[in-house]
């Protein structure tokens, strides 16, 4: 199995937001980033890829099977972390875990235990009285506990101090190494992603615009600076976006060899992040909707 989960022809329309024939693979055995602009899609697509919203057309594929005929199965096998509270919120962990370890053929206390303890997290405290990072160390625990094969994570660093974010970055990291585990990470924070994403997918308005390997898009893509007068029709060709301030500009191209060359050392060309592109290339496809 190549592609721990698939989308083929996918489409949803919600009130204020629609997804039209979109094609996803997000390949098994790596971490993929999954990143777009508030508004842009990314939870829906999630929620699709977790049968929590059904799609209007198009097939979901998880582990190479449908939800119709194998959804416990494919739930069995995956650890989701939404971007919120999803447990009952005046139970504490205790019963929570009375609820939830019975779900999973591979439920492991000790492992549970064992990340209870790194968190510091309260067994005996109702979760309503969590703080949101409390709630996500909690949902991250669980997620973790049962030997899930496919890691699903919404917004997992949101309301996680600095510190923290760097700790679970490094426990994805080993669970990725020791246990070849799929992780499909969505987040607004590419700082963290440019240190351990394999894969990175950028969506915008329901659309995917990039499914490529980090260390590919690092190499490719770079921002160009340089004065407005060197700008015309033949020369903006090689940009994928163009931002101007007053007699400036500032630039996305994917092929810099060719901007060298058209525009010499009149310009600064500088790798660009991850952000930058992200800024760029939704830029180039219009401004954000809802």
């Amino acid at each position: 199995m190549e592609n721990v989960i698939e989308l083929h022809g996918v489409s949803k329309n919600l009130q204020t937001f629609s997804i039209d024939n979109i094609d996803l693979q997000i390949k098994q055995g790596y971490t993929t980033g999954f990143i777009g602009a508030n508004g842009s899609g990314k939870s829906t697509i999630i929620k699709l890829i977790m049968n929590l919203l059904q799609p209007d057309k198009g097939k979901v594929r998880v582990f190479g099977m449908d939800y119709a005929n194998h959804e416990k199965e494919i739930k069995d096998r995956i650890g989701f972390v939404y971007d919120s509270n999803i447990y009952y919120e005046f139970l504490n962990l205790k019963e929570i875990i009375k609820i939830v370890a019975p779900a999973y053929k591979q439920w492991d206390n000790k492992q549970f235990n064992k990340y209870v303890n790194q968190f510091e997290l309260p067994l005996n405290k109702s979760v309503k009285n969590f703080s949101k990072g409390m709630q996500m160390k909690a949902s991250i625990a669980i997620a973790l506990s049962h030997n899930a094969e496919l890691i699903i994570m919404d917004e997992p660093t949101a309301g996680l101090d600095p510190t923290f974010r760097r700790e679970l970055l490094d426990i994805f990291q080993e669970v990725m190494v020791n246990e070849g585990k799929s992780i499909f990470f969505s987040t607004h924070t590419t700082s963290d992603l440019e240190r351990f994403a394999d894969y990175i997918v950028l969506v915008n308005k329901g659309k995917i615009l990039l499914n490529q390997r980090l260390d590919e898009l690092q190499e490719q893509y770079v921002l160009v600076k340089g004065s407005t007068d060197l700008l015309d029709r033949d020369t903006e060709a090689h940009f994928i976006h163009i931002e101007r301030s007053q007699d400036v500009f500032q630039a996305l191209s994917k092929n810099a060899e060719e901007v060298q060359k058209v525009f010499d050392d009149h310009v600064v060309i500088e790798k660009a992040s991850l952000d930058e592109i992200m800024f760029y290339m939704k830029s180039a496809h219009g401004n954000q909707g809802k």
